[in-house]
Formats: C-alpha cells, structure tokens, sequence
C-alpha cells in the first residue's frame, strides 16, 4: 500500500485539511525557517549570540525532518505524535531564547508555532482515533 493510500485510509478529524493545502503551508513557512536559523547561525558564528542560542534551532530542524519518515515511512503514528511534540516545543524554546536579544527573529516563528500546533492537536488526534 502506498504511503497516500495508507494516510487516506486513517480515521481523521473532519477539519482535516487537504495533502495540497498542508503542502501550501510549508511550502510558505520553510523560506522564514530557513531565513532564520541562517540569521541565527551567523550570529553564533559572529559571536553576538552563544552557541547554545542554536540548539533549539538544531533541534527543530532535526525533529521537523524526521516527521515524515517516521509518519509515512514507517507508518508509526504513536513516534510521530512524540516527534511533533518536539517539533513544537523547540519552537517555543526558539522564541524564548530568541525574544530579547532579536525579537523579529522571535516574532517570525509565530505563524511556524500557529501551524505547528494545529498539525500538532490533528496529528494527535489521528494518533488517538487510530489506536
């Protein structure tokens, strides 16, 4: 069964919103990630910002690539609701380390952490309808 086929055949929420329409999301959201882990890379690297200012960054970035392997690869709804937990959290943790010393850099996580928590409470919704 394909990895389509299979997400098709999950029980979800009925506010669920299209493949096509998530893929808009990211596809809006990844340049201002990118912009602002290379801004925050550049600043540790230029010493204005501790190298422990990246660690969220790190974090995010890591846990947010491995959603998708661990949703449609290996098709493990239970790993992937604790992975997008992390997801969320190191966004969080971004705009606190961040809010002080940049907060246009903080404020431009803002709409990451509005997806993210809507993909959030839908993955763990999809988790829980499926048990």
């Amino acid at each position: 069964m394909s990895w389509m086929d299979w997400y098709n055949a999950l029980a979800k929420p009925a506010w669920t919103p299209a493949p096509a329409t998530i893929g808009r999301i990211w596809s809006l959201l990844y340049p201002i990630l990118f912009l602002t882990l290379a801004f925050v890379a550049v600043q540790v690297w230029r010493h204005r910002l501790p190298p422990r200012a990246a660690i969220p960054f790190a974090l995010n970035l890591a846990s947010n690539l491995l959603f998708t392997p661990i949703q449609f690869g290996l098709r493990n709804l239970p790993l992937a609701s604790a992975d997008i937990l992390i997801v969320w959290a190191t966004i969080v943790w971004m705009i606190a380390v961040l809010w002080r010393p940049h907060p246009w850099v903080a404020a431009a996580q803002v709409p990451y952490l509005a997806w993210v928590s809507t993909a959030t409470v839908l993955q763990l919704s999809i988790t829980w309808m499926n048990r």
